[in-house]
């Protein structure tokens, strides 16, 4: 370990923490933070996880549902889980009790205890997470690695720092042999190519709706801005078929009463009906605003064409292989930067400028339906923590 760095971090991140204080306390009163920061940078109400486990973290609810296939693998009683956001935690606390918020790095020096295994998912780059781990006993695994294109220039501008974090990272698991060649010039080390975990094992229906008999489109996992392109595109579509429904599903619980408005507010000036789909399940409005977690990849199952958000602005796309294993035809933007790998693997992704949006819809006979190329191999990690149990 280099000392100085270790120390001069560490003085950085404390006083990081304390000249943010008076803003962390204010945004606490947030809805979208209220249960987040309060825990993260005062403790609060987030004791230290038992030691002596396999500890995975992962920061957004994809995230910690992509690691299910990994989780499964472990005994529950060696399961140890810590997320940074609401959503996130939502999906960690349904695999063990011992699911925590992540202190800030300056809380962690007495919050931290022993584990058999640190597993981290992606790019969640926290220096004193990885070094206090590691010191204390931890084998060190960052899985799902990427560095995209569009990130990557930025990563090489903080090479130093990266050298540093690489330096108490055991294990590297990339997604391509890109990655793998990207993750090493940044200074990782034992660098495995094993494909998007979240290919691996796609989440499946957790219950059967019924199908309408009308074409069903949904408009999935929508971020600020992308709501007006849908509805504009679909009050379109409508005119031509006039018994289509859309089902518009918003990424971020905190957003579904603004899009709520928004929805009801188009429907009134068009006269189509609209409904909450957490107040009337049976699809029967030309509008559903689907405001519950966890019923996507149930709406997936039934729809005709999926409309994949985080794509119509520049947010890096969302997992289209969840809607392509049901074989939709998918229509996305062209921000996709963050799921490159996954766009590839998957066959007939129709991808359009958001003004095309709606000319690429009323051409959806020529769209085809999607499907998966290829799938991961997640045994290596596995293997790797087994052998710590």
């Amino acid at each position: 370990m280099n000392y100085f760095f270790f120390w001069i971090y560490t003085l950085f991140s404390i006083l990081i923490h304390l000249m943010a204080l008076p803003f962390l306390i204010l945004f606490s009163f947030k809805a979208k933070y209220k249960d987040s920061l309060p825990a993260r940078f005062f403790l609060w109400k987030n004791r230290a996880l038992k030691p002596d486990g396999i500890w995975f973290h992962s920061c957004s609810f994809g995230e910690a549902k992509a690691i299910k296939p990994l989780v499964e693998a472990l005994p529950e009683e060696r399961l140890r889980m810590t997320t940074t956001t609401q959503t996130g935690f939502e999906a960690i606390r349904g695999y063990t009790k011992e699911s925590r918020y992540l202190p800030f790095e300056s809380l962690l020096f007495g919050w931290l205890k022993p584990q058999k295994a640190l597993v981290v998912m992606e790019a969640e780059f926290w220096y004193l997470l990885f070094a206090l781990a590691q010191s204390r006993g931890a084998k060190t695994l960052l899985i799902n690695a990427r560095m995209s294109d569009r990130s990557f220039p930025k990563y090489q501008k903080m090479a130093w720092l990266y050298r540093q974090i690489f330096k108490h990272i055991d294990e590297v698991y990339a997604q391509t042999t890109v990655d793998k060649e990207r993750l090493e010039m940044l200074g990782a080390s034992n660098v495995m190519v094993t494909g998007n975990i979240k290919l691996s094992k796609l989440p499946a229906p957790t219950r059967t709706l019924q199908k309408p008999t009308s074409l069903l489109l949904c408009g999935a996992s929508t971020h600020e801005g992308e709501e007006e392109i849908i509805l504009e595109a679909f009050m379109d579509f409508k005119k031509e078929q006039k018994d289509a429904k859309l089902l518009l599903v918003p990424r971020h619980p905190e957003r579904f009463s603004k899009v709520a408005y928004m929805v009801e507010r188009s429907a009134k000036e068009e006269g189509f009906s609209w409904q909450k789909y957490s107040e009337q399940e049976d699809l029967a409005s030309d509008i559903i605003i689907v405001d519950k977690l966890g019923e996507l990849v149930n709406l997936y199952a039934i729809s005709d064409i999926v409309i994949l958000g985080g794509a119509f602005e520049p947010i890096g796309g969302h997992n289209a292989a969840e809607a392509a294993q049901f074989g939709c035809k998918i229509i996305s933007g062209k921000h996709y930067f963050n799921q490159k790998d996954i766009f590839e693997a998957v066959e007939g992704i129709a991808v359009v400028e958001a003004s095309n949006l709606s000319r690429r819809l009323l051409q959806h006979g020529l769209l085809k339906p999607t499907k998966i190329k290829s799938k991961t191999d997640i045994s290596p990690i596995i293997e790797s923590l087994k052998k710590e149990l």
